[in-house]
């Protein structure tokens, strides 16, 4: 499963420009599912199909990055952020445009207290030394993402774009591992989830699914001096009670505590003060539909080199099959 999430977690997808990690997500489930689709907000829906319940489980495929709004006759780049950057996480960080250039994210030397640094006083340096020279390499409107190695340590994963490509990577692994359900299970690799939740809302439409399931990261609580949080790394996925955009549905919440506890499989609580995931906006789709989440515990969200524990990811693919297996 290293594998996958490696492969993912390298390939250039930030929202709105999610061709290449569609296309590689395509490739790793064909023989999978009996259909794959894409619809107009290039959300990638694979179906298997079954006579019983129609569950949609969603992970968001696209990832934080930058867009170059100005470039200045010294050839220095402005920009602007897809998703949620805090300056101080990304001062010093290496981006990648989808070309390949590469570039550093650095601050206006005038600045006299580092808390002052915000996106608007910073810049890429792609090392050109005009605009003339720059454009040959970049163009505003350009996205770049966030470089960084993924590896595995001791057990844990470290990379950036873990959020979400590691739900991406369990949504693949449960597909392989093909549960044993009359339910129709929809596979569902979103869209422009950082930017407001766009793509899930368009893809539950089309789909009309009797229940859904975001599979995505959560903050934990296990940092020193952090925000109190009940959820710890290495303890188990993550069932969502609430965050900012949903209160997850109580029978999807019951369901998912009963499975896990029915099956010993270890599992935490989540209460997200901040942040939302996809089953906001699908909860609130086509009349409404009953939706939950289950979370992988994972530290330093919209970082570049955020963590999670393998043994949370592994157990986060049992819990999902046995929900997909069950008789509602």
């Amino acid at each position: 499963m290293f594998e996958n999430i490696k492969i993912l977690t390298q390939t250039f997808g930030p929202s709105g420009r999610e061709g290449k990690i569609s296309d590689t997500i395509r490739g790793l489930m064909e023989g999978h599912v009996d259909e794959i689709l894409s619809d107009a907000m290039g959300n990638l829906i694979c179906v298997k199909k079954g006579s019983g319940k129609k569950i949609m489980l969603a992970a968001h495929m696209d990832e934080i990055g930058v867009i170059v709004t100005y470039i200045d006759e010294k050839g220095f780049l402005r920009f602007g952020n897809i998703g949620g950057l805090p300056p101080f996480i990304i001062l010093g960080q290496r981006v990648r445009f989808e070309s390949g250039v590469t570039g550093v994210i650095w601050y206006e030397e005038d600045i006299d207290n580092i808390k002052n640094v915000n996106l608007g006083k910073m810049y890429i340096d792609i090392g050109a030394v005009s605009r003339e020279e720059a454009e040959k390499l970049v163009r505003v409107g350009d996205m770049a993402v966030f470089t960084a190695d993924t590896i595995k340590q001791d057990g844990k994963i470290i990379s950036k774009a873990l959020d979400d490509r590691i739900g991406c990577a369990i949504l693949i692994e449960l597909a392989k591992q093909n549960p044993d359900t009359d339910n129709e299970i929809y596979y569902v690799f979103t869209t422009q989830e950082e930017v407001g939740l766009r793509g899930a809302r368009t893809a539950a439409f089309g789909i009309l699914p009797d229940m859904a399931l975001a599979v995505d990261v959560c903050d934990t609580g296990d940092t020193p001096r952090c925000k109190p949080m009940a959820v710890k790394l290495g303890e188990g996925p993550a069932i969502k009670i609430k965050d900012r955009s949903v209160i997850a549905h109580p029978h999807i919440k019951d369901r998912l505590i009963e499975l896990a506890e029915g099956n010993g499989i270890p599992y935490q609580l989540e209460i997200m003060k901040d942040g939302g995931t996809d089953a906001g906006s699908i909860h609130i789709t086509a009349g409404g539909i009953p939706s939950g989440g289950v979370s992988i515990p994972t530290r330093y969200i919209h970082g570049t080199a955020e963590m999670v524990d393998m043994n949370d990811v592994e157990n986060s693919v049992k819990l999902l099959k046995k929900f997909v297996e069950s008789k509602f």
